[in-house]
């Protein structure tokens, strides 16, 4: 049964007032390296009744709240209706709420939200993504500009990365059982200026981050088994790393010395615990019982095969071909766990030149890192907080949360 939640209350505290100035306009704030870069204090002691200036409840959903000026975006579900919300900064009025088009509701997972990606702003524009439709454009006063239908998509946990915007580009990336895709939009008119085909990349969730690699402005995308650098301007593949897991939900982030940080994680890719399935051939000849040549669910033995038999059947067909499985037991034995940094300047497959270094123990599943002070932090599964140093990946503490059972 799906989780449903009645309401949530958005919160601000009285440290994040004086920071007008203080824009956070994306998925994780600038560039999305989920890092407060103002001077002001944050409070060291928050709770419901500590430091709090104003709350609102709100329709539920799993966006990130964006901050622009004096307004904050999200986006919510109010009686299965998709829905933007832009909320006054000082005092937590909602300003205005547009209604996404009537569309039919993507599958997701039952702990997920249909208004699961963040809003991205330059405080001009203010662009939603869900999908269950596509891309929706309005002003800074709620008027919708442009509308791109393009979901939903095919992927039984629905989708989650986030769009970014750029220099008036707005970038998005898609990566699902099939059709996956990155591309780039004028924000001005809703015109797509290209569109790059990721079909190789099966389901994943990270968000894009903009890099300026040895003087050229990149787009970076962590996917299934590798990351890849694509020209801003022209979409263009330039570089790549292999050697990832099999599916990426966190985000890259570039450090002050222009270092790309990339953290992947997923079930089946610690050397300890690999996922290992038998060929094709094996399967077929134990259980194909219609003869068709390929396997159902029913055929597929109780294990890693039949709990992921929804991702092996990209097409959702129902049944798995052998093209279909082939992919996906390649995928199960190059996946690997790993928090790596990689250096500029490359171009090509860069895996052998450009990895400074690798690490691979003790990895968050979600939670896209934060580096700060030459030091890179990751929080493992809500309980603990890894703290690495930036330019040799050397552990230096993981430590509990305090408050976690």
């Amino acid at each position: 049964m799906p989780v449903r939640l009645l309401s949530v209350a958005l919160v601000v505290f009285v440290s994040a007032l004086p920071a007008v100035a203080d824009d956070w306009p994306q998925f994780r704030g600038p560039n999305a390296a989920g890092r407060y870069a103002s001077d002001q204090p944050l409070p060291a002691d928050i709770g419901p009744d500590q430091h709090v200036v104003w709350k609102t409840e709100l329709p539920p959903g799993h966006s990130s709240p964006v901050l622009v000026g004096d307004r904050i975006y999200l986006t919510a579900v109010r009686d299965d209706r998709l829905l933007t919300l832009a909320i006054d900064r000082t005092t937590g009025e909602v300003v205005w709420e547009a209604l996404a088009p009537q569309c039919e509701m993507e599958e997701i997972h039952t702990i997920g939200s249909h208004a699961q990606s963040s809003v991205a702003t330059d405080g001009e524009y203010v662009v939603s993504f869900f999908g269950s439709y596509g891309l929706l454009c309005y002003d800074a006063a709620g008027r919708e500009l442009w509308r791109q239908p393009m979901g939903p998509f095919s992927n039984s946990f629905g989708a989650g990365s986030s769009p970014i915007l750029v220099d008036q580009r707005l970038i998005l990336n898609q990566d699902h059982d099939v059709d996956s895709f990155l591309t780039a939009i004028d924000v001005r008119t809703g015109n797509t200026i290209w569109r790059n085909d990721r079909s190789e990349f099966p389901r994943g969730y990270a968000t894009p981050v903009i890099w300026e690699n040895d003087g050229e402005r990149q787009i970076v995308v962590a996917g299934t088994l590798r990351i890849v650098g694509y020209d801003f301007e022209t979409g263009a593949e330039r570089w790549t790393v292999r050697g990832v897991s099999r599916i990426t939900n966190m985000t890259p982030v570039v450090g002050d010395d222009g270092t790309l940080y990339v953290a992947a994680w997923a079930p089946g890719g610690d050397d300890t615990n690999r996922i290992e399935v038998p060929d094709f051939d094996s399967l077929i000849e134990r259980g194909d019982e219609n003869e068709d040549g390929s396997l159902q669910i029913d055929e597929v033995p109780t294990g890693p095969l039949s709990i992921r038999f929804s991702q092996i059947d990209r097409d959702k067909s129902g049944a798995i071909t052998r093209a279909e499985y082939d992919s996906m037991r390649t995928i199960f034995h190059s996946a690997r766990n790993v928090l790596l940094a990689i250096k500029p300047g490359g171009a090509g497959d860069v895996t052998d030149t450009h990895v400074l270094w690798r690490y691979d123990r003790s990895l968050p599943y979600a939670p896209s890192p934060v580096i700060y002070q030459d030091l890179l932090f990751l929080v493992e599964d809500g309980v603990f907080v890894c703290c690495f140093a930036a330019d040799s990946g050397e552990p230096h503490r993981r430590a509990r949360v305090a408050g976690t059972a």
